[in-house]
């Protein structure tokens, strides 16, 4: 029992001294100052804060500029040339003779309208020298040489190489081994043909047809009119000329418009014609006969289906006026004379 009693007092001791111990212990360290358990008394090291992390920044994209579109302005078709103006083409065949007073009134008619003057042949009778040009041609038609453009008739080869003819014309009637050229009138190409072809061959496969094709080759968009002095079709005392229907061929695969021929001593105008003679509204060549230049006048022989309309006893001139894919025509009679003839058509 007494052993006990000591036991408890000594461990109630012991307890009292840690009791005491720790107040002074916890003095030592300054108020609100942590202390190191591991040594009692020394203050616990102040931790340094955490760095709060910095945040990596965004990096946004600087927006790529667009480029302003460059407008560029369509350019304004350039403006199509003017159509050549209007032209005219005035003539007649079988002309002076020293012996009629038909030439000095056609003449007269020729004095009132301009143009280009055309000679379908046999322009000076009776045999084309060169004194019936200087004294039955010049004083009359000769008043319009200058803006005259010839074809040779059969009268013009009376005289040898028609010689009287080429002299009097010069550069005019083209090259005297020849006789035929071309020439651009408006927006026209126009052909003046020699149809004397005993002495410059018209055949095909000859150098004057090869030479026209490869022209109307040449000159695709063109209208075309051309003139020689044999006529492919008339009712007058020559009648149709055989020899000359090359030239229509070429002229007609070529879609040529209109031809001019002498000759016959009176005026004829034809339907659209093939070079056969058939009737070809469509692409046909409308055949104009146009010997009613002074000489004389031969009386008509016949009535085709295809010849429109036709004068036998009244002098004048054609008139053919050449635009821009058209043309009109008219017959002008000389003072006193009442026929008249006039129309109009379109190139092919």
């Amino acid at each position: 029992m007494t052993r006990s009693v000591t036991v408890w007092a000594l461990v109630a001791a012991l307890l009292g001294g840690v009791l005491v111990a720790m107040p002074a212990a916890a003095a030592l360290a300054p108020a609100g100052q942590d202390t190191d358990r591991a040594n009692p008394g020394k203050p616990r090291p102040t931790r340094k804060p955490k760095p709060t992390p910095t945040a990596t920044p965004v990096v946004t994209p600087t927006p790529t500029a667009t480029a302003t579109p460059v407008v560029t302005p369509t350019p304004s078709p350039a403006p199509s040339a003017p159509p050549p103006p209007a032209v005219t083409l005035v003539g007649a065949g079988d002309i002076a003779s020293c012996s009629s007073s038909g030439d000095e009134a056609t003449a007269a008619l020729l004095d009132g309208i301009g143009g280009t003057v055309f000679t379908a042949g046999d322009n000076a009778y009776d045999s084309g020298t060169s004194a019936e040009f200087t004294n039955c041609y010049d004083p009359t038609w000769g008043r319009h040489k200058a803006r005259t453009r010839p074809a040779p008739g059969n009268h013009e080869y009376n005289t040898a190489g028609a010689a009287g003819y080429y002299g009097y014309f010069g550069n005019a009637a083209g090259d005297p081994s020849k006789g035929y050229y071309a020439y651009d009138l408006g927006a026209w190409r126009v052909y003046a043909l020699n149809s004397n072809c005993s002495i410059v061959s018209c055949a095909a496969g000859s150098t004057q047809e090869q030479w026209l094709r490869a022209d109307l080759a040449a000159n695709p968009s063109a209208c075309v009119v051309a003139y020689w002095h044999h006529p492919r079709f008339s009712d007058g005392s020559h009648g149709n000329s055989t020899t000359v229907q090359t030239f229509w061929q070429a002229l007609y695969d070529a879609g040529a418009e209109i031809v001019v021929s002498g000759h016959d001593h009176d005026y004829q105008r034809w339907a659209p014609q093939t070079p056969s003679g058939a009737l070809d509204q469509a692409r046909g060549i409308v055949e104009f006969v146009a010997g009613m230049g002074g000489r004389s006048h031969y009386a008509f022989t016949r009535s085709s289906p295809n010849r429109v309309t036709g004068n036998d006893t009244a002098y004048g001139v054609l008139r053919l006026d050449l635009s821009a894919g058209a043309y009109t025509f008219s017959f002008v009679p000389v003072a006193g004379q009442t026929y008249t003839d006039s129309g109009s058509g379109s190139c092919h």
